[in-house]
């Protein structure tokens, strides 16, 4: 049955800053929903390794971006009785730049998840499917449907692990700086510069043919 929380574990209850957590389940869809980019971190040679790519989400199910020679890929396996590959993802949004009068006390605003688990390769061909799909209208919701979709040749070099969002947590700070009372009176500057993402205005390709107009999908005001 699905809850509203995540259950805490020992590797998702930070030992520093334990208010700023939380395992409230649309906190953590709303971040991971609202960018698109993630830090697949994994253990290889017994050294660590962290690569950034592209994630979707559908439900409590990530599907993570590779190619078939990726390491993680080969790492994970694919087949049934695959062992998988143990996995930890984070997303970070930086909301604020938190400056105080003290360098000691200088920090960001910030939303973060990070996930544990075991990521597997996804074989199943619809399920590929839906993942790639999941894939692009993560990046620019609409897309999906509005491009050719990969054939069979581009499926074979194209490859995406699973991961599902089981052990998982949210950290967030928001506010100003903290401050020590004997510093209220330095003349420095104290303060947040937010800090917001922003999109440009589209550039049309050079080979693109002037009658096909720019996707609603794409307009300034739509939301991505």
């Amino acid at each position: 049955m699905t809850t509203d929380t995540y259950e805490p574990t020992a590797r998702t209850v930070p030992t520093r800053s334990r208010k700023r957590a939380s395992y409230d389940r649309a906190l953590v869809h709303s971040i991971l929903d609202e960018t698109y980019v993630c830090h697949l971190g994994f253990v290889r040679d017994g050294a660590p390794v962290v690569l950034p790519t592209l994630y979707g989400r559908i439900g409590d199910r990530l599907y993570v971006h590779g190619s078939t020679g990726s390491r993680p890929l080969r790492m994970a396996g694919a087949g049934e009785g695959a062992p998988g590959l143990p996995v930890c993802l984070t997303v970070t949004h930086v909301d604020g730049l938190v400056l105080a009068k003290s360098a000691f006390h200088h920090s960001i605003n910030y939303r973060s998840v990070v996930v544990h688990g075991i990521a597997h390769q996804v074989t199943e061909p619809e399920e590929l499917r839906t993942a790639l799909d999941a894939l692009v209208d993560h990046v620019v919701p609409g897309r999906a449907d509005d491009s050719r979709r990969a054939n069979a040749k581009e499926l074979a070099a194209t490859a995406v692990l699973r991961l599902e969002l089981d052990e998982v947590s949210a950290k967030v700070r928001t506010g100003g700086p903290n401050d020590e009372p004997e510093d209220a009176t330095l003349p420095h500057w104290s303060g947040v510069v937010p800090v917001a993402r922003a999109y440009g205005t589209p550039v049309p390709a050079d080979d693109l043919d002037p009658s096909v107009d720019l996707p609603a999908y794409l307009a300034p005001t739509a939301t991505r």
